[in-house]
């Protein structure tokens, strides 16, 4: 028996979710006395770094086929692993990768499917958020096989120092279903899903011309930015950087909300976020609720502030 683990790339390169998937993967394998073993589908390198994260061994399907995603492709592919390994668990994180082979594969092999967990099974159940992360169920996973997938920045990552074999698997390949036609890559330097620090900002802003501070600030912070629906709807900002409800849920260790009034809508998007802190002039602004920290200011004043005593802090 083993606990499978699909750790994702982008550009060849694993991703900070996958580093959290096998993570999760190698505390599940401890627990039930295991092993954990990843699989890696497409053109892909570095990944000897799995090892340090409690994974012994990684399936490498080296198949150019596979680097134009096709979650049935895929899907096929951990099927026939899952079968080799005689896996009983199989972890996927909770990204765009995760949130469509998962179901898929379930269907496959008739195994039970928690999706966003966000800590440790207790046995065979499994906690995630629902109803916009405003509450938890506690879901009970009573199949053969458990596919869980992770939601990101929810579970520490726990660096074991280990090393893992790299093993090169054959799997058959099924004839595509889609065509891939284009692929267009977001421009950023950051992917806005993983960034530890985001820093978004709303109409409070005035104009897509303001948006210089904010691009300023999370240049000096190591950090993505984001925006609210209203301004990714107006064309101020691109929509790939609209986080909420209806655009990208992201879970960093600090959101910073300038000019943003916290709808609902957006706080469902956000409100995984290990701190946040909002930045309004209004004190009645639903998002001050949410906060674990808040500035009652005009953006346009606290900002440069707030970018002077970054530089300060950096030369010191």
């Amino acid at each position: 028996m083993s606990v499978l683990i699909y750790a994702d790339i982008n550009n060849g390169v694993l991703t900070k979710n996958a580093y959290e998937a096998a993570s999760y993967g190698a505390q599940v394998a401890k627990t039930t006395g295991t092993n954990a073993i990843a699989i890696v589908t497409g053109t892909a390198a570095g990944l000897e770094k799995l090892g340090n994260f409690g994974v012994t061994k990684v399936l490498h399907v080296a198949d150019a086929s596979l680097d134009n995603f096709d979650a049935h492709k895929i899907a096929a592919v951990v099927a026939q692993a899952a079968k080799a390994e005689s896996a009983t668990v199989i972890v996927f994180p909770h990204d765009y990768a995760g949130k469509a082979i998962a179901p898929v594969l379930s269907a496959k092999l008739d195994a039970g499917l928690v999706t966003g967990a966000l800590a440790l099974p207790n046995g065979n159940v499994v906690r995630k958020t629902v109803f916009s992360g405003k509450a938890f169920a506690d879901v009970e996973i009573n199949s053969a096989i458990k596919i869980i997938s992770v939601l990101p920045n929810s579970v520490d990552k726990l660096e074991t120092g280990g090393s893992a074999e790299i093993t090169a698997f054959s799997a058959e390949i099924p004839t595509s279903r889609i065509t891939v036609k284009e692929i267009k890559k977001e421009s950023t330097e950051l992917s806005l899903t993983e960034a530890d620090i985001v820093v978004s900002g709303g109409r409070g802003l005035k104009g897509p011309e303001n948006w210089g501070m904010i691009e300023e600030l999370a240049h000096l912070l190591g950090a993505a930015t984001a925006c609210s629906r209203p301004v990714a709807d107006i064309d101020w900002r691109p929509h790939h950087e609209h986080v909420g409800q209806t655009g990208l849920a992201i879970r960093p260790n600090l959101y910073i909300a300038i000019g943003i009034s916290g709808a609902i809508q957006h706080l469902a998007g956000v409100n995984g976020s290990k701190i946040i802190v909002v930045i309004n002039t209004d004190p009645e602004a639903p998002f001050f609720k949410a906060a674990d920290y808040g500035i009652v200011g005009d953006a346009f004043v606290v900002v440069p502030k707030l970018i002077a005593a970054v530089k300060k802090l950096k030369s010191a």
